[in-house]
């Protein structure tokens, strides 16, 4: 049998026009990945995608089409991350885990677009947020950790679970230094929390993040404002980790009162305190890492969910040698 007798045509009806949209990506762009990771030709016609290619690549690329059904079928925009996860996912063997994943929403954000874990690690996260009062995410720039936790706290919140949330960082200067800043304390700290008030705007929009923090149902502070504190009925992040000095995170770990869950994301590459002090993020994961009830996650480039370059970026630096 020659090559061209092999080659096979299969077909996937979608639900309807934004389905389509949603699978095909702009200028069919996801259409274009797919072939470029399978070897099958994808076309679309009206509401049917039409996969040609030898059996192995019909396979491969209906399997991918498949994994990332959840996403596309609720009119979802797939992107480059998803299509990359549901490969490693066939690769791997763990086709069940990936389909399973598809189906975990954490909530909605503002614009009505359904938040859900986009890698098994991500979910793995995710679950031993669910499962646990502490729990620690490490990984790069990216992949998630800070996000997550903020969608996760925000749920439980929704559905009084909790009945406030405390976002908090250390503000260590990354080339700064904080006294040059213009203003009082809480304008020269601002800037560090940027990216907490960030994943809240993204998440709640702008006048309701507001309006919670007034009411001091959200609070974002820096760590140096957790000390003397209880903390119960809350959910606690804990970002960028790694700036923490062993007393600090000491002091912050044990802010954590009844009824409350704590999340402590960071970057153990990224580590901006003076020369000589230990990152408290190093010291907690090693000292912590048997204790019942804590769980400790990681991530990996591969789980970056930013622009695909940045996890190229991270992988070209590592090999560099350059924490």
């Amino acid at each position: 049998m020659n090559e061209a007798a092999s080659i096979g045509c299969f077909v996937i009806d979608l639900p309807d026009s934004d389905a389509a949209l949603a699978l095909t990506g702009k200028r069919e762009e996801i259409l274009h990945h797919l072939k470029a990771h399978t070897g099958a030709s994808f076309v679309l016609r009206g509401l049917q995608l039409v996969v040609e290619g030898k059996p192995s690549q019909l396979e491969r690329a209906v399997g991918i089409v498949e994994l990332i059904r959840p996403i596309w079928e609720r009119g979802q925009l797939v992107s480059l991350v998803d299509i990359n996860s549901a490969i490693a996912a066939l690769d791997d063997g763990l086709r069940d885990d990936h389909s399973r994943m598809g189906n975990q929403i954490i909530a909605k954000n503002q614009r009505g677009s359904l938040l859900r874990p986009r890698s098994l690690r991500q979910k793995a996260y995710v679950d031993s947020m669910e499962k646990n009062d502490l729990t620690f995410a490490v990984g790069p720039a990216g992949t998630g950790k800070t996000f997550l936790a903020t969608v996760f706290a925000v749920r439980m919140l929704n559905e009084r679970k909790v009945e406030r949330l405390v976002l908090t960082r250390p503000a260590v200067e990354a080339g700064e230094r904080l006294g040059f800043l213009p203003g009082d304390l809480q304008q020269k700290v601002d800037p560090y929390l940027r990216p907490l008030y960030d994943c809240l705007h993204a998440l709640l929009g702008q006048e309701k993040t507001n309006s919670l923090l007034d009411r001091g149902i959200i609070e974002v502070a820096p760590l140096a404002y957790m000390r003397g504190r209880t903390l119960e009925d809350a959910f606690v992040i804990l970002d960028e980790a790694q700036n923490t000095t062993v007393s600090q995170m000491r002091m912050v770990l044990t802010r954590l009162g009844e009824r409350s869950r704590m999340v402590v994301t960071g970057d153990v590459t990224q580590v901006d305190l003076p020369s000589g002090q230990h990152s408290g993020l190093v010291e907690a994961i090693d000292a912590l890492k048997e204790i019942e009830g804590i769980a400790i996650c990681y991530l990996t480039s591969s789980d970056v969910m930013r622009h695909h370059l940045v996890q190229r970026v991270i992988e070209a630096f590592a090999i560099r040698g350059y924490r």
